[in-house]
């Protein structure tokens, strides 16, 4: 079947054809660097990574473009409060971004644009509107004109009304309609800040995505993509500015992912349950996060739950025993995924169903009898861990994972587990049940097996 997506521009599942199939194209808004990522930022980054995976086996090339949005009121008012400069504010969290979500197994995009590195294009961007009648200087500011352009709000299908209350925020004088949002914005000297037509200032956050999608995809290209969270104003101001600009379509299929909540309510530190991506690390490995996220159709609200961790991990834990169960055959076909995974996927990432099918997949290695029977399906079962980015670590260093701070190191457990060994070799039982039971006591759980003992940790 053709690959199908839900687009909230049409509010409807659509069958995906792109502007060129040898060269598709897909922009996903990227984190504003000042503070750690925290797991509601993670969801987008692990949907989109299984989008992305998919549309490499499905065309011949994929450009993924993701930004980092390195200059913003937030990066400013943080560097402020921690007494240190914004290039070393946004260098140090950009790096921890990044180390954060390749622990998610998250693949790198293809460009990875910053956005104090387009201020030209923004800037000629930003002319041309005007030059257009959709914007105008005022006091140092540049506004885009809502008015200016007939169908404003229809990603978020908004009244005029709606428009204007979720505008009020940014309300000033110097507005000729209280909807008209910021393209430009001017610095005082302790700000970052650039040259430009209209003084010395910096870029509103919406034009830098329409620039820097243009500069790399296109002025139209194929998906947009992000949380729901920026349906309106960001994306919606998107459109806006970049069919002004260029006087034709933007994204044809657009996007996200449902809001997270944290064991039923909307994550706030003020309610103590807000958790960064590294806070989750310190918990649990990365591809339990990741499946535990991917548990949850992308497109529905996500509640994030201790109890779905847990489960997410017993499953990673049932996959990998089927794979150290098969270590002594070589995978086949490991590059062909299953006809039912690639069917789940197709239809707009139905991730959950494909997590099912990774369970058959998983019941069919462990039930295999042949050595041929076996690696064909342990085959079978990387390359659908492959499509939804689990099972890419070698089985004992799943089992061997621990959190920072683990009170038991390899040595020390190898090391009882050899102690064990000579004990039931000198049929002192009671000693090898007693290493074996302070073991488990301290999460380390030991398996025999005809190859002999392998341990993992609870």
């Amino acid at each position: 079947m053709p690959l199908v997506l839900y687009n909230t521009l049409t509010r409807q599942k659509e069958a995906f054809e792109p502007l060129n199939p040898s060269a598709v194209g897909m922009y996903v808004c990227g984190p504003t660097v000042y503070d750690r990522a925290h797991i509601g930022n993670a969801r987008p980054i692990i949907v989109f990574d299984v989008l992305y995976r998919l549309l490499k086996r499905l065309y011949p090339s994929v450009t993924y473009v993701r930004n980092i949005t390195d200059v913003d009121d937030k990066i400013n008012a943080r560097a402020k409060e921690n007494g240190e400069p914004i290039s070393a504010l946004t260098e140090r969290t950009t790096r921890m971004f990044h180390e954060d979500i390749a622990a998610l197994n998250a693949l790198p995009p293809d460009i990875e644009p910053r956005a104090t590195a387009h201020i030209a294009q923004m800037i000629a961007m930003i002319e041309t509107l005007i030059d257009k009648g959709h914007a105008y200087a005022a006091e140092g500011h540049v506004l885009f004109s809502v008015p200016s352009m007939p169908d404003y709000g229809c990603l978020s299908r908004r009244s005029q009304d709606e428009l204007v209350a979720g505008a009020r925020v940014e309300v000033a004088p110097y507005k000729k309609n209280p909807a008209d949002f910021v393209l430009w914005k001017p610095s005082s000297d302790d700000l970052p800040g650039w040259d430009s037509p209209w003084g010395r200032g910096r870029p509103g956050w919406h034009i830098e995505c329409s620039a820097m999608s243009a500069q790399y995809l296109g002025k139209t290209f194929d998906i947009h993509g992000g949380g729901q969270d920026l349906v309106f104003p960001h994306h919606e101001n998107e459109i806006a500015q970049s069919r002004c600009a260029h006087g034709q379509p933007f994204a044809r299929y657009w996007v996200h992912n449902g809001h997270l909540m944290v064991e039923g309510e909307k994550m706030s530190k003020s309610l103590g349950n807000f958790f960064t991506v590294r806070d989750l690390l310190e918990q649990a490995p990365g591809e339990a996060i990741r499946l535990c996220m991917l548990s949850t159709h992308y497109h529905q609200p996500l509640d994030w739950t201790n109890e779905g961790l847990k489960q997410a991990r017993q499953a990673m834990d049932r996959f990998y025993t089927a794979l150290r169960n098969a270590e002594d055959v070589e995978a086949v076909g490991r590059e062909e995924l299953p006809l039912e995974m690639l069917a789940a996927l197709e239809d707009d990432l139905n991730t959950p169903l494909a997590i099912a099918h990774l369970h058959e997949l998983a019941g069919a290695l462990n039930k295999a009898a042949s050595p041929e029977e076996k690696a064909r399906a342990k085959g079978r079962l990387l390359a659908a861990g492959d499509a939804l980015g689990v099972l890419q670590q070698d089985p004992e260093h799943w089992f061997k994972w621990s959190a920072a701070g683990g009170d038991v190191d390899e040595i020390e457990i190898e090391s009882l587990i050899r102690q064990r060994m000579e004990a039931r070799k000198a049929r002192d039982f009671a000693l090898a049940d007693r290493i074996r039971d302070d073991l488990a006591a301290r999460g380390i759980l030991l398996e025999d097996g005809a190859g002999g003992t392998t341990w993992k940790r609870a």
